[in-house]
């Protein structure tokens, strides 16, 4: 096997370890017996990870990403760390069993979320356009 096909599946075995992690998390999150603090820092890093506004901006240059490289793994670290071993070796089990069905309900409400985000974004544009060209 060549060198750049083992990095490749190496990387995909990464992405997928992450992907299971993510949705453990996001269901230890979910569940009662997770701690208020750990909930909290869990949506932190959820938010930080995918809100399109970033503590320090991507165009600056190394800085802008390196925020994103470090502030969320070292969240999901912590957030890991605080949540109780049972609850997430649970959420494990429950996310390594939800993941090889395919797309789950969670993502689709995402996909929706975004999709709306991009219409209204587009409508608020088309929206000033008309404004514009109005008067």
């Amino acid at each position: 096997m060549n060198p750049i096909h083992k990095t490749f599946e190496r990387m995909k075995q990464k992405a997928h370890h992450l992907k299971q992690e993510a949705r453990a998390l996001l269901l230890a999150w979910q569940d009662p017996r997770t701690p208020w603090y750990a909930k909290a820092i869990t949506l932190f890093v959820i938010a930080h990870t995918f809100s399109p506004i970033d503590l320090i901006p991507d165009f600056i240059p190394v800085l802008g990403y390196l925020d994103d490289l470090i502030i969320t793994p070292v969240g999901i670290a912590v957030a890991i760390r605080l949540i109780p071993a049972e609850v997430m070796a649970e959420a494990r089990k429950k996310a390594a069993a939800e993941l090889p069905q395919g797309r789950t309900l969670l993502s689709r409400v995402y996909a929706t979320g975004v999709v709306a985000l991009w219409i209204a974004v587009l409508a608020a544009v088309m929206w000033r356009v008309w404004v514009f060209l109005r008067n």
